[in-house]
Order: C-alpha cells, then structure tokens, then sequence
C-alpha cells in the first residue's frame, strides 16, 4: 500500500473516533436532541473501505453511520449541524443521527430501517448497470440485518443481474442486545451470500489493512463488471446499542468479553504498525490530534450557532400528504 494512503487511513480512524467521543461527551447536556448510535471501536471497516471509493459512488449506511459519512467525505459541520437538528445540517435538520445525506459525495442516505438500505444500494447498483456509468455502491449494515427478507431478496437479484455493488456486514454479534448465536445456527454470514453465487470472504474488520486489501480487490471486481461482492468484517461496538452507556454487566455483555474487544482496538493496533515500520510517531500524533479537535470544535460551535428550521418550512421537502 502507498505510504501515504496507509498514513491517510489511520487519520480517518482516529477522526471518525474523536469526533464520536465528542458527540458522547455532549449528549449528556440535552442540546443534541437526536437519538444517537456510535461505532466507537468499529472504525477500521468503513476506513478500510472507503478509501477505495470514487467520490461520486453510491454509499448507503444504517441507523450507526457516521463512520461511513466522515469517511466517504461528508462534511463535519453539516454532519453536527444535522445532530443538533439545525438548518444548516446535511438534513436541513429533519432527519438527525441516523438519516445523514451528502449526494455531492455519493451518499444518497442512511436508513433506520434494519436492512433498509440494502435494496436501496442494490437499486442504484441496477441504475449504474443500466445506465453503465462505472460507479460501484457499497452498502454498509449490521449482523441483525441478515435477519431480514429484504437482505436475501437484494443479493439474489444483484446475483442474477450481475450488479456492482459491494455489500459490507459488519458484525459486531450483537443486534441490540441479542447475540448473533442466539439468533444464528450458522455464524457465518459470509457463506449465506455464496449460497447466491457472490464471492464472499469473512475477515477481521478489526485491521484496517486486511479490511482494505480486501476492498480494493471487491470494489475493483464491481467496477470490471464481476460484481456483487460481499465481505462480512467482524468488529465490535464499544458502547450500547443507543446513547453513550456500554451497558457492560447488566445482563447483556460480560465485563470478560467486553475488555476483549477493548483490546483489539482497530486503531491502537494500526498506530503501533505504523510506528513499527517508520512511519508515525509521538510528534505526529500530537499534531495530528490538535488538527482534528481544532476542526471538531468549529464543528460544534458552527452547529450551535445555526438556525433551527422554522414552522412556515414544516411542509419543505414533504412529497406526499
């Protein structure tokens, strides 16, 4: 991998991770009014992915994507702005955490359906075949997903059609609080897409090199006209399901299990490659931090000081009634 790609990777990490832990510490006065879903731990995927993606290929996330919009080059204000329900939010404000749009960049929207966006992708992926524009579509989903009809119809019709589309699971085992075992005899989502005839691998979403080896191969099968792709990542989310708690020792995950992911964090691994072969150090990760929290906190003041939506805009961008 070129040097400086790898070094841009971690940025993107350790950005998408700031900013979340920015968003956690400020959830707590009430001023963010949207329900928020973070992916603290779960990084490396949509790093790992996306820097393989052309700025005008389609992506489509869940209800937890700001990992996806931050990488695929969402604008940070507009991303807050929208948190805070303002004006000026990659929404107007109408659609919160889990409803970013930025089309200028491909992302046609994040869904809070389970499994929504799955056709949706494989619709713009049918678009681009008809249309044959060369743009491939990643769509980005949970484990829980896999549960759904909609994730069986999409792949068998992206199979039969041959469509580009890269369709990326991240399993973090659980869907909310229910464990993938619990739900699932087969643990192995990846072997349901090759019951379709899609080439599938199952790999460690926790290493942002293997994440993105593996990318750049499916995202170049897609673009030749050899697509779906499918890559099951296995990952793990540091806090719950919704808000900011870990929800550690309630019933749901064991403190034993949980100070395991911890140590397989995607970035304090990928740090200590880096500096193993040269190409980071102390001085580059203070630099690097005082960057991004520059950046987050004109975010955070940019969001505060915008407008909030007016009652005569209530019936703005509704198309049916």
């Amino acid at each position: 991998m070129d040097k400086k790609k790898m070094t841009e990777l971690y940025r993107t990490m350790v950005r998408i991770r700031m900013v979340e832990e920015r968003i956690a510490a400020e959830y707590k006065y009430d001023e963010i009014k949207t329900p928020i879903h973070l992916s603290i731990g779960q990084e490396a995927v949509a790093a790992g992915v996306c820097t393989h993606l052309k700025k005008d290929d389609y992506l489509f996330g869940t209800h937890r994507s700001h990992a996806q919009y931050l990488a695929k080059g969402g604008d940070l204000k507009k991303m807050i702005a929208e948190l805070y329900l303002r004006r000026t939010g990659c929404s107007h404000g109408r659609g919160g955490s889990m409803h970013l749009a930025a089309p200028e960049v491909g992302i046609l929207g994040t869904s809070a359906i389970v499994g929504g966006d799955i056709p949706l992708g494989t619709g713009t992926a049918l678009a681009s075949r008809l249309k044959k524009d060369g743009k491939v579509t990643a769509v980005f989903f949970g484990d829980g997903a896999a549960d759904e009809g909609t994730f069986h119809e999409s792949l068998g019709f992206a199979a039969l059609k041959n469509l580009p589309v890269l369709y990326v699971c991240e399993n973090n085992h659980y869907a909310i609080n229910s464990r993938e075992n619990r739900r699932h005899r087969n643990l192995n989502i990846a072997q349901w897409a090759q019951g379709y005839g899609i080439p599938s691998r199952k790999i460690n979403g926790n290493d942002v090199v293997e994440v993105s080896k593996n990318a750049e191969k499916a995202i170049g099968l897609c673009r030749k006209g050899e697509g779906p792709v499918f890559l099951e990542c296995g990952t793990y989310r540091w806090k719950g399901h919704i808000g900011t708690v870990d929800d550690v020792g309630d019933g749901f995950r064991s403190r034993e299990e949980y100070d395991y992911w911890l140590s397989k964090c995607p970035i304090r691994w990928y740090r200590e490659y880096l500096e193993s072969i040269g190409l980071w150090d102390d001085a580059s990760e203070k630099a690097l931090r005082e960057q991004i929290s520059a950046e987050i906190q004109d975010a955070f003041l940019f969001a505060k000081a915008s407008p909030k939506p007016s009652p005569d805009e209530l019936m703005d961008y509704v198309y049916a009634s």
